[in-house]
């Protein structure tokens, strides 16, 4: 058979797109998508393009994440089950999220008085106790427990200002259950709202306070406005800690090395997180809020009152029993119990 000058082209071209498509199709199989679900939203995407290029490099394009935000691909409250199935491979998220699914799940989230500092939380998280006890209750749900990351400030916004906790009982605050069985135990009225519903409530006189967040998620709600009195209950620092889940068998499945990458990759996306929160913060204008810091000897009375929740919790389950335990044995020698 003759071929004619262009056929000859046709021909090479064709060959050559074939081998490129058999590499291509060679480096895809050897590339390890991880789907990585987060609970936040488009606010950390920089932070997020950071992890990504991180994998990526670190294990010369053999592990990509695929990311999905918020509310993106499943719901956060249904992580732990979605990434026990396989659906995820990843997950971060909340134990409160799970805590119906998961014993120590609102424990380990944060309860009132738990710690009063990042460097107590992170010391008291990796206790071989208790990342024992958290990495043996995760397995028990058909995951991986992967590490912590910590958030940052949870304190009161008021109309007025705060000088003690005597001060509040004449007023409404909006907290959640845990937070407001402790405010109960001293005649502290409460009431929750749902944080799309602060601003109004505040400022029409539903409530006369808040425990949401910290400067930076006030001024986000613009509840400034309403309320500039802001006070450092020292009752939980950082607010809530979050917690990375993995697939047994996605985990499993990669090599000591990739397991290794996505460690590192991981703590320092929990870490870079914490700063962006702590930066935040920081960086709200000089003015937005007027700041006080409520007294030591009520802040103590706060973990001593918060005693009822975490009993309650101990009783779910002997697991919970003994991370209570431990949390006691921290506060004490922290000198708040």
């Amino acid at each position: 058979m003759k071929f004619t000058q262009f056929t000859r082209r046709a021909a090479i071209g064709a060959i050559s797109g074939a081998v490129a498509l058999a590499a291509a199709s060679a480096a895809s199989a050897d590339t390890v998508r991880i789907r990585f679900h987060t609970f936040y939203g488009t606010e950390i995407d920089a932070i997020a393009d950071k992890f990504k290029d991180a994998v990526k490099e670190a294990s010369n394009g053999e592990l990509r994440i695929q990311y999905f935000r918020g509310g993106e691909l499943v719901a956060s409250d249904q992580f732990a089950d979605a990434v026990s199935k396989g659906t995820l491979d990843i997950v971060h998220g909340h134990g409160g999220y799970w805590s119906g699914q998961v014993d120590i799940g609102n424990i380990e989230a944060g309860l009132p008085g738990g710690w009063t500092s990042v460097e107590e939380a992170k010391a008291f998280f990796e206790s071989p106790e208790v990342n024992a006890l958290l990495t043996e209750a995760y397995t028990d749900a058909g995951t991986v427990f992967l590490g912590k990351g910590y958030g940052h400030s949870y304190d009161l916004l008021t109309k007025e200002p705060v000088t003690s906790l005597e001060d509040l009982k004449t007023r409404k605050i909006r907290a959640t259950s845990n937070v407001a069985k402790v405010l109960d135990h001293f005649g502290i009225p409460t009431v929750y709202l749902p944080a799309q519903e602060l601003y109004i409530g505040m400022s029409t006189g539903v409530i006369d306070g808040a425990i949401y967040g910290g400067p930076v998620e006030y001024e986000q709600l613009k509840l400034h406005e309403a309320g500039q009195h802001y006070t450092y209950l020292n009752m939980l620092m950082p607010g809530w800690t979050e917690t990375f889940l993995a697939n047994p068998e996605s985990w499993n499945s990669l090599s000591d090395e990739h397991k290794a990458i996505l460690e590192t990759a991981i703590a320092q996306f929990a870490e870079d997180i914490h700063q962006w929160l702590a930066a935040g913060n920081e960086g709200v204008a000089e003015g937005t809020f007027i700041y006080a810091t409520l007294p030591a000897e009520d802040s103590k009375a706060l973990t001593e009152a918060a005693q009822g929740v975490w009993q309650e919790e101990a009783g779910r389950s002997e697991r919970n029993a003994k991370l209570i335990e431990a949390l006691v044995a921290n506060a004490k020698a922290q000198g708040r119990l």
